[in-house]
């Protein structure tokens, strides 16, 4: 006897067909069933976890060879979620359930040992699969209003099963799960709170508008944290392109609560301890890290220097490419991994170098062996980078900011909309270098501003098409459809580019062009 139906197995946020066959052989061998087609520890054990939730059901397996063959063998199979598609599939050649009953139906869920079904990551990458094979999906009922956001599709999310045997027996009726809460952007926070630091909030507003890296180095207590959560609230909504694509890694790293999802885009702000597998991704279960669920949204370091050197370069690639590919030994997994950077660090171990006036203690060897932590590419790849001064006694006496984070807002929307027309729906930090110097071309004075800066601050090629990239913004904040003088100076006084970091004298440099 022998039956088959689909689940899936996960290859990063993307979920893979996998076809569920069970053969019971007519050799009468004592109950031996065996799971083949390279499974893990989890999906090993499926095996007892059926066997326990039949025996509660008041089955037994049958006295025969059984083999569970998890197609295609070359595919690693991780994770508990194959429970429910075996028992399901062993049901069937046992006659239990109609062969044709899970024909036209994918599964995922982990089983107990009482026969309740319990939640699985992955749901919402499960039914869009499953939606893509036209057929329905069976899961768990927590993961029913997450698996509704798939789409139109047939679903049924039991408790047990005792409740999908009735009702392919025709003794009950499952209704499809509603899809979760859509959660709109929540404004808890705003950057009138922040005292002082105006420029460090235009920074912040031109990092918003146009999806750039961004540096803040300042002492303890300046703000740099406090201007960092605020950034989540100037940035536009999430698309319905770009929720789907935010969801899905979020439903594979078991993220979402009850199939609820937010048009906020992510921030994720992992401590400086985390490893290159907690960052990037990957590990013995190859689950999405800080970098793939920031995708679309933003990734904060603070203390970045404490990050280790190994972790802060793994950032180079995606960075760049807007993906993190893993290798494994056994697999090569790739993760979206789009996200904005905004980093903290104070400019020196002691944290009191250039604050207020202070000379460091240790003197100028610490500012410069503490902020050599970071490699020259990496810190290249930062678009925006910018001292933030210790806040003042007078600062703290001044009355909140007149603008809010809604004000800055809305002029980050209209930015956004004038280059997501203008570069075909993508950001200008997003831009082929090809098209950049297209859309990016700068009047003559601009022109000859910028490559007196490249020369005196020895600015390496990516450098220079990075200042490109913030000056267009500038001019999409203005409404300009040209790049400008100023708008070029500007740029260029918000990259804290200079060699070995000191602060104050390149600074200044930087600042009289």
């Amino acid at each position: 006897m022998t039956a088959r139906m689909s689940t899936v197995a996960f290859e990063g946020a993307e979920a893979r067909q996998v076809d569920v066959q069970v053969q019971i052989t007519g050799t009468q061998q004592g109950n031996n069933l065996a799971i083949v087609g390279l499974p893990d520890k989890a999906v090993s054990e499926s095996r007892d976890r059926v066997q326990a939730a039949f025996s509660a059901m008041g089955f037994m397996l049958p006295f025969k060879r059984t083999i569970v063959n998890l197609a295609p063998a070359d595919l690693p199979k991780e994770g508990a979620h194959f429970d429910l598609p075996i028992a399901l599939t062993l049901m069937a050649a046992m006659g239990i359930l109609p062969e044709d009953a899970i024909a036209e139906w994918s599964a995922i869920g982990e089983l107990s040992l009482d026969g309740s079904i319990t939640r699985v990551p992955g749901a919402l990458s499960a039914a869009i699969r499953a939606s893509a094979q036209g057929i329905g999906l069976i899961c768990p009922e927590e993961n029913g209003p997450e698996a509704a956001w798939a789409g139109d599709l047939p679903i049924l999310a039991p408790n047990n099963l005792v409740q999908i045997i009735n009702h392919f027996r025709g003794q009950q009726i499952l209704s499809r799960p509603q899809p979760g809460e859509l959660l709109e952007k929540s404004q808890t926070i705003d950057i009138r709170d922040v005292r002082g630091q105006e420029t460090a909030k235009r920074a912040l507003e031109v990092a918003a508008a146009g999806g750039h890296n961004m540096l803040m180095v300042g002492p303890p207590g300046s703000g740099k944290s406090m201007l960092a959560a605020r950034l989540a609230g100037l940035l536009p909504p999430l698309t319905s392109q770009e929720l789907l694509d935010v969801s899905m890694i979020h439903s594979v790293a078991g993220l979402l609560n009850r199939g609820q999802i937010s048009r906020e885009r992510p921030f994720r702000d992992p401590h400086h301890s985390a490893s290159m597998a907690a960052m990037v991704g990957g590990g013995a279960k190859a689950k999405p890290g800080e970098a793939s669920l920031a995708h679309r949204g933003v990734l904060f370091l603070d203390e970045l220097p404490e990050f280790t050197a190994q972790v802060l370069d793994s950032l180079r690639q995606p960075l760049e490419t807007g993906e993190i590919s893993v290798a494994r030994a056994n697999a090569h997994i790739t993760y979206p991994a789009r996200f904005q950077l905004i980093a903290a660090m104070n400019p020196c171990r002691c944290g009191t170098a250039g604050a207020n006036g202070v000379a460091c203690q240790r003197g100028e060897r610490c500012a410069i062996n503490y902020q050599a932590r970071i490699s020259g590419p990496f810190m290249d790849r930062m678009d925006i980078q910018i001292d933030v001064p210790a806040v003042t006694p007078a600062d703290l006496a001044l009355p909140p900011a007149k603008e809010g984070t809604a004000d800055i807002a809305q002029r980050v929307e209209r930015a956004r909309e004038i280059q997501l027309d203008r570069n075909g729906g993508m950001t200008n930090t997003e831009l082929p270098q090809a098209r950049l110097e297209h859309v990016a071309e700068p009047s003559y004075d601009g022109r000859k501003l910028l490559i007196q800066a490249a020369e005196t601050l020895d600015l390496t090629a990516r450098g220079y098409h990075r200042i490109l990239r913030l000056a267009r913004t500038l001019a999409d904040l203005a409404e300009s459809e040209s790049i400008h003088r100023l708008h070029i100076a500007e740029a260029l006084s918000l990259r804290r580019a200079r060699k070995g970091l000191k602060s104050s004298q390149s600074s200044s440099r930087a600042r009289t062009f």
